[in-house]
């Protein structure tokens, strides 16, 4: 499956990790004013929304939106030409309202009619490819400083290091990388049914792939099988790997697989779901092009619908029967 039919998957930048040990290169590409930026903004970056599509908005290292900024910037990689490319958290210049955060926060802080801060979740449909993946490793990276700043050893304050990609701890000598967690998203199929889940927290109708973290020690199939069991019953069998997605919420990789159903009766987890059910796949084809009156499926950009959209359109073997 090519990686382009999943958000988040995708950059124009080489991660160029080779020169984030390098101080004295850090600190020109900074301050050059020929380096480019992304803005975020309580986790949304800066979108421009002049062009055909949504872009991310990159500014001049020397632009007035990135002074006194209270943490150094994230060295994304490099572009075209060698053209340094960062990403700082400017939520220093304002406070967000005081609207509640909801499923998708809708908070914004407009720059003009074109330049807005845009949470990623509610953008995934339309944003670019070659954006995607440069602004998922930015949320997550922010997301990370937000909830690690101090040594999980001793306690000491943790100090950013490696151009924005590591913190090390002064006091302990600690070094701890960024977080990520392994999350399974399965395919489950009994011939041409598959089995989908609702959490009540959805949108009205919306149904999608049952999922869930893995645990310490487990492999990818054991994840998938101890998930599905907990959560509807259902037993598995052979699982295969199908595809992965970044997934910045806050910081997960979406790790796909196709799985045979060994059993079908469902009972589900009440705390985990609302509803679990067999479709046929030709109701999800309905499902996918807005036409079935009960099924909503998950939205689009998001690995779940890819994988139920790549199952119907016949690009994922099934099992024999």
């Amino acid at each position: 499956m090519p990686e382009s039919d999943v958000t988040f998957a995708g950059s124009f930048l080489d991660r160029a990790d080779r020169l984030r040990a390098d101080a004295e290169a850090q600190a020109r590409m900074a301050t050059d004013p020929a380096s480019r930026v992304s803005p975020f903004w309580f986790g949304k970056p800066l979108f421009d929304l002049a062009d055909e599509g949504p872009r991310l908005s990159w500014v001049s290292a020397a632009d007035p939106l990135l002074a006194a900024g209270p943490e150094s910037m994230v060295f994304m990689g490099l572009g075209e030409g060698g053209l340094a490319h960062f990403a700082e958290d400017v939520s220093h210049i304002a406070p967000p309202d005081e609207r509640p955060i909801d499923f998708v926060d809708r908070r914004t802080l407009d720059l003009s009619e074109t330049r807005k801060f845009i949470d990623l979740r509610a953008i995934m449909a339309e944003i670019d490819h070659r954006d995607a993946g440069i602004a998922a490793a930015a949320k997550g990276i922010f997301e990370w400083r937000a909830t690690h700043g101090f040594c999980a050893r001793c306690g000491a304050k943790n100090v950013i290091a490696h151009a924005g990609w590591r913190f090390d701890c002064p006091q302990c000598g600690r070094v701890h990388f960024p977080r990520t967690d392994p999350v399974v998203i399965m395919l489950v199929l009994d011939g041409d049914r598959v089995l989908l889940g609702r959490h009540p927290a959805w949108d009205p109708k919306m149904y999608s792939l049952l999922a869930g973290f893995m645990e310490p020690g487990e492999t990818i199939e054991e994840a998938v099988r101890r998930e599905v069991a907990e959560e509807t019953a259902v037993s598995v069998g052979e699982v295969r790997y199908v595809t992965s997605q970044p997934w910045p919420f806050p910081a997960s990789l979406m790790i796909g697989c196709v799985a045979r159903a060994e059993t079908t009766r469902i009972e589900i987890d009440p705390v985990e779901l609302e509803d679990a059910l067999w479709v046929p796949k030709a109701e999800i084809a309905e499902a996918l092009e807005g036409r079935h009156p009960d099924i909503a499926p998950a939205r689009k950009g998001a690995v779940a619908q890819v994988i139920l959209r790549a199952w119907v359109e016949g690009r994922i073997a099934e099992f024999d029967a």
